[in-house]
């Protein structure tokens, strides 16, 4: 799937923006995902399974528009690029559902802009870098709590992610993931 989609970067970018996007086309395809949640102190893991879907969002795309004006940004085509972002969860162990939905992710400067949050369906920002070209890492904060992520490409084939979730200054969960692409 990679190989179908143009890396090419679009004039005017930040290098940052550059490296994002590039970063986001990489991920675009169907992953399977294999996660365990640990909720702190000493909290039993909890293993979810999920198929992902991930679709590049050139800018100015209607998904971006709508979401700049969730956001109420002055222009709804400031959105640099972004992506659609699909899964459908289960309990590894029970085949019990977990969640089903999509997130819509918008880039702009050093923000990624997105619909809704982690625990939350109000939309939020997070800050984010990239430390080096296959690894992605956001903060984003709201109701008084902390989401700080990293997603690491291995290869074409791999992806890991680590999500920390705080709240008051005390790690309360975090989640682990081995993700194999499909396609």
């Amino acid at each position: 799937m990679i190989s179908q989609v143009n890396l090419a970067p679009t004039a005017l970018q930040t290098t940052q923006e550059r490296d994002t996007e590039r970063f986001f086309r990489e991920t675009v395809g169907r992953w399977s995902s294999q996660r365990r949640y640990y909720t702190l102190p000493d909290g039993d893991p909890q293993e979810i399974s999920s198929i992902i879907e991930i679709t590049y969002l050139p800018q100015g795309s209607e998904p971006l528009r709508h979401l700049a004006r969730l956001h109420q940004l002055e222009d709804e085509t400031l959105l640099s690029f972004g992506s659609v972002v699909s899964w459908d969860a289960q309990e590894s162990v029970t085949g019990k559902k977990q969640s089903k939905g999509e997130t819509v992710i918008g880039v702009l400067g050093n923000l990624l802009y997105r619909d809704r949050g982690f625990a939350t369906s109000k939309p939020v920002t997070a800050d984010y870098y990239l430390p080096n070209p296959h690894t992605l890492c956001l903060r984003t904060e709201y109701n008084q709590s902390v989401f700080e992520e990293e997603i690491k490409l291995v290869g074409q084939q791999y992806r890991t992610r680590q999500t920390i979730i705080s709240r008051a200054g005390e790690e309360q969960m975090i989640g682990q993931y081995l993700e194999k692409r499909l396609d």
